[in-house]
């Protein structure tokens, strides 16, 4: 069944990916919006965003089902983690610290999955962050979560499931039929994924800012889209910072929404990018990716991936979706995230934290997320490669001297 007429009240193929991270199966991930204002937020506003927030459709828990082969189930959930209020005043230095912080105890299945907080900087504005479960949404749809909430129209949306017996029917069903099929054709061979890395866990991140004119202009003096020029720019940042390979294979989400929607409504695709590609080359290495998305093992159904016991289901899809890099580009934000109550945001930035994380690593070496807000270009970068990028500092360094060789000048957090 395509992805826009499922029933939304039960947890998709993608949704349980995520859960099975959450219990340890994977590499753990929350995303995470966070709001630089020019001045002090006061807890009142936040309050309000808070309570949208909890009635919307952040405000759901997983319920397992009885039946063996039936999906787990969204269920209102109205309890939430209290508005977090940061004891002390930040530096500009310290933001990102304090916002890795925020992924801890968050639980889709048995507590609330988000959390909201907020901290005083030393420059008399604030940051605020929102931090949820990867379980309950992707990038788009957390966006689409807050756009809701600062616009006034949140509203949760769990409807009734069909019932436990139906659905394992209609489960069982597809796999079997689905699972034939596929032997008759005969199951192709599954790509390798090169495996998990043993380095220490330190993460580190930074974000910086780029106006979307210039960016444009880079991209169309180079014969390229914004898209391929991002691509371009993290591949040479992982080549700059001393990965040795002649090749650098790119995962890039695909956001399959048909409808403004809060879940991980989402596919991947990868692209491989060698050292003599320009960014042009690249441009048409993606259009042709998007034609292909990865796709379940073996040929069988998707569908297999939730009748099979959690780990076998692990078993099956460990690593699938990670590359040397994650360019994850998160597109344009609604306007209403540009102010927070009375409160002009002057920085905007979504992306991934990954909460939790221990060795041994994810292939992934390097992540960003790209958003735009108005006129100007937000880029998350998150580094998973403590070999080395061993600091913000490292990482900074390296994101400025890329984004010069296109004459592109960031501004940092």
């Amino acid at each position: 069944m395509p992805a826009d007429q499922r029933p939304m009240s039960r947890l998709g193929v993608v949704d349980e990916i995520f859960l099975r991270t959450h219990r340890g199966m994977g590499t753990p991930i929350a995303l995470q919006g966070l709001w630089r204002t020019a001045d002090r937020v006061g807890p009142e506003v936040l309050e309000q965003v808070h309570a949208a927030l909890r009635t919307g459709p952040l405000g759901r828990r997983v319920v397992r089902a009885r039946i063996p082969g039936a999906r787990p189930y969204w269920r209102a959930n109205l309890s939430a983690h209290p508005l977090e209020i940061a004891e002390r005043v930040l530096r500009a230095d310290e933001v990102l610290d304090w916002a890795d912080t925020q992924g801890f105890d968050l639980d889709p299945e048995y507590g609330p999955g988000w959390r909201l907080a907020t901290a005083a900087l030393a420059d008399g504005g604030s940051v605020v962050a929102l931090t949820c479960s990867h379980v309950l949404a992707d990038g788009r749809g957390l966006t689409i979560a807050v756009d809701q909430a600062l616009s006034g129209a949140a509203s949760a949306e769990v409807t009734a499931p069909q019932s436990d017996w139906v659905d394992a029917r209609r489960q069982w069903g597809i796999v079997l039929s689905g699972a034939a099929r596929a032997l008759r054709q005969g199951v192709p061979e599954r790509a390798s994924t090169a495996p998990s890395r043993s380095d220490p866990a330190d993460t580190c991140g930074v974000v910086l800012e780029i106006p979307v004119a210039d960016w444009e202009l880079a991209a169309t003096a180079r014969a390229a889209t914004g898209n391929s020029l991002f691509v371009h720019l993290i591949a040479q940042m992982l080549w700059d910072s001393g990965f040795d390979g002649s090749e650098i294979s790119a995962s890039i989400p695909v956001d399959t929404r048909g409808e403004p929607r809060v879940d991980n409504d989402m596919a991947m695709t990868s692209v491989t990018v060698t050292r003599s590609d320009t960014v042009a080359a690249l441009r048409e290495k993606c259009r042709a990716a998007y034609e292909y998305r990865m796709s379940s093992p073996g040929g069988m159904p998707e569908e297999i991936l939730q009748v099979l016991p959690a780990r076998a289901a692990h078993a099956l899809t460990r690593g699938a979706g990670e590359r040397d890099i994650l360019c994850s580009n998160i597109g344009r934000l609604p306007n209403t995230l540009s102010h927070l109550g009375p409160h002009h945001c002057r920085g905007v930035a979504a992306r991934a934290i990954h909460p939790g994380l221990t060795p041994p690593l994810p292939r992934t070496r390097l992540s960003a997320y790209l958003s735009r807000l108005a006129d100007t270009y937000t880029l998350a970068l998150t580094s998973l490669d403590p070999a080395h990028i061993r600091s913000p500092r490292a990482l900074s360094d390296l994101a400025r001297s890329v984004l010069a060789t296109h004459d592109l000048t960031p501004t940092f957090w």
